[in-house]
């Protein structure tokens, strides 16, 4: 099983690192928009920066990378890294929205203002850094759940917040009564009609590309454990396997009890053996007890030991002094 949990341990490393540069970037890049008040070639700086759905999609990622990260610390602490259904997902749909202002940046804003406009000072984390670690992160090292086309829809639901919110602030409210001027140019420059049969369909896009890209890394790395797991397991005792992995990882250091029952239970599928996860998991909580037990033992022995000595030793330099 080392191998197993080595891949595992892995993969939640670069789901730190990934998480929190991205966290990094977007907490440079939107403070940078925020201490710059004027700005030539545009409109939007300072607390008028939230306006921008660059900044808004990318401070939603970010959140989303946020949540990732106790669980990557936790599973690094346990050897059991496992992320909730509703963390993935909320990272999908944070994802979903920077590929979507990566993509508009690169392929529209970039060609009509300059690819070194966009790309330089506080763009370059927003526009480009933050969307491209987003996407890397998620497809290959937060691979923990299978997505479906439901998790699709879910992750058009910022993209149609913010739509919903720029329609109304721009027309209905106006710029004139505080609101938005149409900075976009979606209801000036073009028909209503276009940015509506364009922009939801293009994010669906975008989010089924994702969805594929996660599911290969997902399937990839489901394979690799089925053919581990059916190796190291041919024609070997279960128990014997459990009660070997929960004696390495006893500690007397450690003393709350993980016991890694998402392991176990692939090892039960791809063993064949007739045990219920239940009796599997007893087996390692016996022996992981166990084995913390004979370590504490050994650890309050050695204490005790090196107590003895030093009274001995105490008393003997109080012997010598008595003597003097």
């Amino acid at each position: 099983m080392d191998e197993t949990m080595k891949t595992t341990m892995r993969q939640c490393k670069f789901a730190l690192v990934s998480a929190a540069v991205v966290v990094i970037c977007v907490c440079i890049g939107v403070t940078m928009n925020l201490t710059t008040l004027e700005d030539e070639n545009f409109d939007h700086m300072g607390l008028q920066t939230f306006c921008m759905f660059t900044v808004v999609s990318n401070i939603f990622c970010a959140a989303g990378m946020a949540m990732v990260i106790p669980y990557t610390l936790d599973g690094l602490r346990t050897r059991n890294y496992h992320m909730p259904r509703w963390i993935v997902n909320v990272v999908y749909m944070g994802v979903t929205a920077v590929t979507l202002t990566f993509l508009v940046s690169l392929f529209i804003l970039a060609p009509v203002k300059g690819f070194l406009l966009i790309f330089t000072g506080s763009r370059f984390f927003l526009h480009a850094i933050c969307p491209i670690l987003a996407i890397d992160a998620f497809c290959f090292f937060m691979s923990e759940k299978r997505l479906e086309l439901k998790d699709s829809l879910l992750a058009l639901i910022p993209v149609f917040i913010y739509a919903v919110i720029y329609y109304v602030m721009v027309v209905v409210v106006g710029a004139e009564n505080g609101g938005w001027s149409d900075f976009y140019g979606f209801l000036t420059r073009l028909p209503t009609w276009v940015p509506l049969t364009v922009i939801m369909p293009l994010t669906f896009l975008i989010a089924t590309v994702i969805r594929v890209l996660h599911n290969r890394s997902f399937d990839r790395r489901k394979a690799e454990e089925a053919a581990h797991f059916t190796a190291v397991l041919r024609n070997t005792d279960i128990r014997t396997t459990i009660r070997a992995m929960a004696a390495s990882h006893s500690s007397a250091a450690v003393m709350d009890v993980v016991i890694p029952s998402r392991v176990i239970a692939l090892m039960l599928r791809y063993s064949g053996s007739g045990y219920t996860l239940e009796e599997c998991c007893e087996i390692y909580l016996q022996e992981y007890l166990r084995g913390s037990s004979t370590i504490a033992e050994e650890s309050a022995w050695s204490e005790g030991k090196d107590s003895e000595d030093g009274e001995a030793a105490a008393n003997a330099v109080s012997g010598e002094r008595k003597s003097d």
